[in-house]
């Protein structure tokens, strides 16, 4: 077992009071007019995967991927529920989020690194791999915010990706940049996936989640509908756009 989710679920609580003044606020308590109400973008969800296996998450807009995705990650809490991943994640997500604009190139690598886990060393061994394959070499001491947005995602890319990840979890992205990247981000990927990562993979394609994925999550708004076999989910899923 790699990654095991029990009854997770992330709850956000509505209300005005962002739009108050601490003074309304406490008088509105006070008078009982404040009301805030419960949200659970992601309810109850339970799945668990071995290493090696690929899972597709499906589900309209508005469904909870993103979050789940994050809460897998590591960047938010579960509000209830439990969840345990092993293993070194790289996660795909906002590719140019996180970074520090002031800082340079070289120093936002060795940051990012160090967010992720790996010692100092661990990235001075790999800096020089990581700034070739995102191909910023003559870019390593220019401030980060000087950057392009495809730069940005290249560089984040190329430190996720290199430094060995054991679990992958993509937001809509399979490939990165223009030409002859996007073909080399592609075959980075594969070469991960083919050693054996868990991969977790949202994507409205559904031909792309017939060709890589051997499971596949259906949530809807929020909460599991389905989990199982790819082909399985898929084909209930599909059936159930095709009647809308």
């Amino acid at each position: 077992m790699t990654i095991s989710l029990n009854n997770v679920g992330i709850r956000y609580m509505i209300g005005d009071f962002r739009n108050l003044g601490l003074k309304d606020f406490v008088i509105q308590q006070i008078r009982r007019q404040y009301t805030a109400k419960e949200f659970w973008a992601v309810d109850s969800v339970s799945f668990t995967l071995e290493k090696g296996d690929f899972l597709g998450i499906v589900g309209n807009n508005g469904a909870g991927k993103s979050t789940l995705l994050k809460v897998i990650a590591g960047i938010m809490q579960p509000s209830r529920g439990s969840i345990h991943v092993e293993g070194r994640i790289a996660a795909l997500l906002e590719l140019g989020a996180g970074f520090d604009g002031d800082l340079t190139v070289r120093e936002n690598t060795f940051l990012r690194g160090a967010l992720m886990g790996y010692s100092r060393e661990f990235m001075h061994e790999m800096y020089g791999d990581i700034v070739a394959f995102a191909e910023l070499e003559e870019f390593v001491d220019r401030p980060f915010r000087q950057l392009s947005s495809g730069m940005k995602s290249r560089l984040a890319f190329s430190i996720a990706c290199l430094v060995r990840p054991e679990v992958l979890i993509l937001d809509e992205v399979l490939s990165v940049g223009d030409g002859a990247f996007k073909t080399k981000s592609e075959a980075r990927m594969k070469e991960i996936i083919a050693n054996g990562a868990t991969t977790i993979f949202v994507s409205h394609s559904m031909a792309q989640m017939r060709q890589l994925c051997n499971k596949v999550l259906w949530l809807h708004k929020g909460k599991q509908m389905e989990f199982g076999e790819a082909g399985e989910v898929l084909d209930k899923y599909e059936a159930m756009l095709n009647k809308k």
